[in-house]
């Protein structure tokens, strides 16, 4: 069992960069791949990055190739997200999620056993 607390949220102007944390605690940390998902109104929860146990194999949506970076710290049990050059349709809930089975590239919700309480992401035009 692990427990996932996200933090980092908040609103920004479009252009902008937020850094997302998500803190875990319990099970050993790097016995996880790590995801990011989110989730705006009235539209279902999508996979928007993922990270191997050791860091070196992470995978993208397309929508933020380019602009949103994924990272762990093992030692501090801790997975980031970094979100530049954000829009507005960036704008969603995000979740951080551990797949104790998989290595980064599950995009599917049902794969990750394990989820967080999420952070709001608001990016104003």
């Amino acid at each position: 069992q692990v427990h996932l607390a996200e933090s980092g949220g908040g609103l920004v102007q479009a252009g902008g960069s937020l850094r997302l944390s998500c803190a875990a605690s319990g099970r050993t940390f790097s016995d996880y791949a790590m995801g990011w998902f989110r989730q705006a109104p009235g539209k279902e929860r999508e996979f928007v990055t993922g990270i191997g146990q050791n860091g070196f194999f992470t995978s993208y949506a397309d929508s933020v190739k380019g602009r949103f970076s994924i990272s762990r710290d093992n030692a501090k049990n801790t997975v980031y997200l970094q979100m530049n050059n954000l829009k507005p349709e960036d704008s969603a809930v995000y979740y951080c999620a551990a797949d104790l089975y998989g290595g980064g590239s599950n995009r599917q919700n049902r794969a990750y056993e394990h989820w967080g309480q999420g952070t709001q992401v608001t990016v104003s035009s």
